[in-house]
């Protein structure tokens, strides 16, 4: 719906709608009344428990310190809601609808007259202008940065928030909206948001914490007079009456843990798990079920991350040559039962991945950047490095060496050395679980051949976190979310204004990438340019070997105790479990003690 507003020698056009599509157009009409992937008569009740590993000490997730709780970002209602089969659509929640000038000077938000925080509050226009004032102040600075160009968010009326821009802008004015978590004022006024909570906060989304023990346990109850229960994008989610998550000091024990019937759900990441651990009594009686759920998803390039503001990694040489440590082929074979593909792009599958030469359309678009990015970028298909699997790297060794030697570095009396100083390249991988170190002594151990000492440092969850966050690592395993499509939030992950930003794991201050990821959030409404970009970005993060590329499997490795049923339609981009609920039929032919 299109309105003029009087008063102006330039009337702006005015847009009204029910929901926000960041990319592309929206899926469902304004009048649906249920995601295609649900089943809106899902029965709910019963009760499931999920695994954690570690511990929590916050019940706060916007917190600037300490481990956020399982299950936190449930705690609150969003003014709109993701749907699971398309991508950046959202559909009203908190959120009735919105307007908002063609020219993005502004937008106004109407509330939903019945939406609640759990205490039976009203939520309002007042609660949305404070949660920004609360994130402006007191969030993680990169909040700060992103909505720069944001004048102010105020209360219009009860119902209706008004977003002004200092500099208009679609890309800023939409993010801001679309996922926005709105706090509660009368409980976060007297408290800092950057602090630890020790208790559950109020809440409003659809389970509130019921029962929890310090670190170890914590447990949601779906909330009987939820007040958007029946709203669209609610109708048959949110099926389990109890949820419970449990924590457990690592993943072996985890495991043992829900073969024993201690909880019910479980998606395998682990290769040698997967192949050789899930059996014995409850598979061979059919009380557990193991499952490979084929999906099509785009793939976060997990990696072992090098952080380029160590003096060791500041040189892409350097950074090259390391990677000629891993010898995936060999760990697929060894280590993986061969269930892995090797990730070598930020935009795995996806249409965005850079693959062959760039065309010419990406040529056009990596122009004005070309002194400033590797020459291969133009010339060269990027691979990660490839072995014949035999275990024998003599041949990728020599490149490596190769490599170091253009960066200032020699091996003597079996040690790499600086030239100019003599310091032998001795650094720290650091890391919170055991499975990464036995990923990691294989490379260790390649890295060794080249006079390289990789010191492996297991630190627990919370210290992992706080290092993190601080920068005070060599090396992580982490990596890089997985992306549909070349979002604005690329800006956080790789723009050097963000540089303090956690998502910018590998500390990356480069203008190249600065352009290339300002100019995607300024052509969100260009799908070609976008395609351009997108693969153009990819390309220059590949040559620039900012990660040691690890692995991904398109299949879901799912196993649970047999008490689910799910929609016959999976949402695309998901799994959907908040689709899934409980089967009575099922539930009561396992033991007693599992019901």
């Amino acid at each position: 719906m299109l309105w003029c507003a009087a008063g102006s020698l330039q009337a702006a056009e005015v847009i009204e709608s029910t929901n926000l599509v960041g990319f592309g157009s929206a899926k469902y009409s304004s009048d649906f009344t249920h995601f295609d992937y649900v089943n809106p008569n899902a029965p709910k009740g019963g009760t499931v428990t999920f695994a954690e590993v570690g511990s929590y000490d916050s019940f706060n997730r916007y917190a600037s310190r300490g481990v956020s709780v399982a299950g936190a970002d449930e705690i609150y209602d969003t003014l709109f809601v993701s749907a699971a089969d398309e991508i950046d659509s959202y559909y009203p929640l908190i959120a009735e609808k919105v307007r908002y000038a063609d020219n993005y000077a502004w937008m106004e938000v109407d509330i939903n007259p019945k939406a609640r925080f759990h205490d039976g509050h009203a939520i309002t226009a007042e609660d949305v202008a404070f949660t920004f004032d609360k994130f402006m102040k007191e969030g993680v600075p990169q909040f700060r940065v992103y909505y720069k160009d944001v004048r102010s968010v105020t209360a219009k009326s009860k119902l209706t928030a008004r977003i002004e821009m200092a500099t208009p802008g679609r890309e800023t004015l939409f993010s801001l909206v679309q996922g926005m978590n709105v706090l509660p004022k009368h409980f976060w006024q007297d408290k800092n948001l950057s602090e630890p909570l020790t208790t559950p906060p109020l809440g409003s989304g659809p389970y509130r914490a019921t029962d929890y023990q310090p670190g170890q346990s914590v447990t949601y109850t779906l909330v009987e007079d939820y007040w958007a229960k029946a709203l669209p994008v609610n109708v048959g989610r949110h099926n389990f009456q109890t949820k419970r998550y449990d924590y457990y000091r690592d993943e072996t024990v985890t495991l043992e843990a829900f073969k024993a019937g201690e909880y019910d759900f479980r998606q395998e990441n682990v290769a040698k798990f997967w192949a050789t651990m899930y059996e014995g009594t409850n598979f061979d009686k059919g009380y557990i079920v193991k499952e490979e759920i084929p999906h099509e998803i785009p793939q976060a390039m997990q990696a072992f991350v090098f952080n380029t503001q160590s003096p060791y990694f500041r040189d892409a040489r350097v950074r090259e040559a390391l990677n000629y440590a891993m010898d995936f082929e060999w760990m697929n074979k060894s280590l993986f039962y061969n269930q892995y593909t090797r990730t070598r792009s930020y935009f795995q599958n996806t249409d965005y991945e850079a693959d062959g030469l760039p065309s010419d359309a990406e040529r056009a678009v990596l122009e004005p950047i070309k002194d400033q990015i590797p020459p291969r970028v133009f010339t060269a298909e990027y691979q990660p490095p490839v072995t014949d699997g035999s275990g024998r790297i003599r041949q990728q060794v020599r490149k490596a060496l190769q490599l170091m030697k253009e960066a200032g570095w020699e091996v003597k009396n079996r040690v790499m050395t600086y030239t100019k100083t003599g310091e032998p390249f001795t650094f720290e991988l650091l890391i919170y679980s055991p499975t990464t170190e036995r990923l990691a002594i294989p490379i260790q151990k390649n890295l060794n051949l080249m006079g390289i000492e990789m010191k492996i440092r297991t630190v627990d969850v919370t210290q992992f976190t706080k290092r993190l966050r601080d920068r005070d690592f060599d090396m992580v395993s982490g990596g890089y979310s997985a992306n549909a499509y070349p979002s604005p939030n690329l800006l956080i992950v790789w723009n050097s204004q963000y540089i303090d930003s956690t998502y910018n794991t590998a500390g990356v201050n480069n203008p190249a990438i600065d352009y290339l990821t300002t100019e995607i959030a300024k052509n969100q409404e260009n799908p070609q340019a976008l395609l351009n970009l997108g693969r153009a970005l990819d390309r220059v993060l590949q040559w620039n070997f900012f990660v040691m590329p690890q692995w991904h499997i398109s299949k879901f490795r799912v196993a649970a105790w047999d008490k689910f049923a799910r929609p016959a339609v999976r949402p695309k981009f998901a799994l959907g479990l908040d689709t899934w609920w409980i089967d009575a039929a099922k539930l009561s032919k396992l033991p007693v003690e599992r019901r």
